[in-house]
């Protein structure tokens, strides 16, 4: 027996270990989750609950209870569909272990969803590769920026499920992911939902057919991806055509899926490129004039908010840090400075980290 097939046999008694079900558990209660209903009841006993989940799975008696649908409105208005709580245990536990069988499977520019990747490095590596093209194709390099219209709405289930056996071959495996997969037959008839952890790295499994069609049949030197965001660069605006056409035809015929060609553009490489988050050019990288003006709506409401109990300080607190740790990638430190200057309730404390004073939130600014 090989290595690979004693290790895809195992699969799922790594899935169904206890020490898997807990982790998976553990990491459900993060955060806000902890505070969820069925959170609250699962943790009363959690012992049992977590034998009683762990003995479904195993004898396969396991039955998907739906799903929570809510709105969000970051970054943009979309709904989500979120599983129950013991159906986001089951989930982690599934995502915790597949990711470790994919991790090298998926090309090694793909930034999306995966340890020790994100958006910093990917906006790292497409700034390496404009300079790296510059040098080495000249002023005629040429950008692709493709963008999936509406892709996890209009993900094939069917077609998932051919490509998932590819790389798992343990049929109980399969049964359990793919019972997950029908449950949002419930919802629609194409996509998957966007509140199960398990999407992710569906997602990340189905367009991985497109990177490596991009990389070893189109024969693409300099590709990043994350997500359905993708960037490429060519050697010059006709082979970008055709690389474009070619790659158009590839994911319609055989993901089913369309470019959004509102957001799909070639452009010189001088122009630089719009993506995760920056305008990024060989030289240097810019916050995007979007994060500027929803940074400034967001602390511009911030008192009231606060003020009213709307809104709590280590929240607030919270997602200032977590912005001003995306645009510390950029070169904004004068746009920063202007923030601190106008709004006199948020400083920098010895650490470097954003505080809010709040003898200062009644201030008008």
């Amino acid at each position: 027996m090989s290595k690979n097939h004693k290790q895809h046999g195992e699969i799922f008694d790594k899935i169904t270990h206890k020490g898997t079900i807990e982790k998976a558990y553990n990491k459900a209660l993060k955060g806000d989750g902890k505070y969820n209903r069925e959170a609250i009841v699962f943790s009363q006993d959690e012992t049992e609950n977590i034998r009683t989940l762990r003995a479904s799975l195993i004898n396969e008696t396991y039955e998907f209870d739906g799903y929570l649908r809510f709105p969000v409105f970051e970054p943009k208005k979309r709904i989500v569909d979120a599983p129950h709580f013991k159906d986001k245990v089951v989930q982690l536990a599934i995502n915790d272990t597949l990711k470790e069988i994919y991790k090298d499977k998926f090309i090694f520019d793909s930034y999306a969803c995966i340890e020790g990747k994100g958006t910093h490095k990917c906006a790292e590596r497409i700034q390496f590769f404009m300079k790296k093209t510059m040098w080495e194709y000249g002023s005629d390099a040429t950008i692709i920026k493709a963008d999936m219209e509406k892709f996890f709405y209009s993900i094939d289930r069917n077609v998932l499920k051919t490509l998932l056996p590819k790389a798992i071959k343990s049929k109980k495996t399969l049964r359990l992911i793919f019972k997950i997969i029908d449950s949002a037959d419930d919802i629609d008839l194409l996509g998957l939902p966007l509140g199960n952890t398990l999407s992710q790295i569906c997602a990340n499994v189905y367009l991985n057919e497109l990177d490596q069609y991009c990389k070893r049949v189109l024969k693409v030197k300099y590709y990043v991806r994350y997500m359905d965001d993708i960037i490429m660069i060519l050697l010059n605006k006709e082979t970008a055509k055709e690389v474009l056409n070619k790659m158009t035809i590839y994911t319609n015929k055989i993901l089913n899926l369309n470019l959004n060609f509102n957001k799909t553009k070639l452009f010189p490489i001088a122009q630089g490129v719009n993506a995760i988050g920056y305008k990024i050019y060989a030289t240097h990288k810019l916050l995007r004039s979007e994060s500027k003006k929803k940074i400034k709506r967001k602390i511009k409401a911030m008192p009231s908010l606060i003020l009213e109990g709307k809104l709590s300080i280590n929240k607030a607190e919270s997602m200032l840090n977590s912005w001003m740790g995306h645009a510390g990638h950029a070169n904004s430190h004068n746009f920063i400075e202007s923030l601190f200057e106008k709004h006199k309730f948020i400083y920098k404390n010895k650490k470097g980290t954003i505080k809010i004073d709040t003898t200062k939130l009644g201030v008008i600014t």
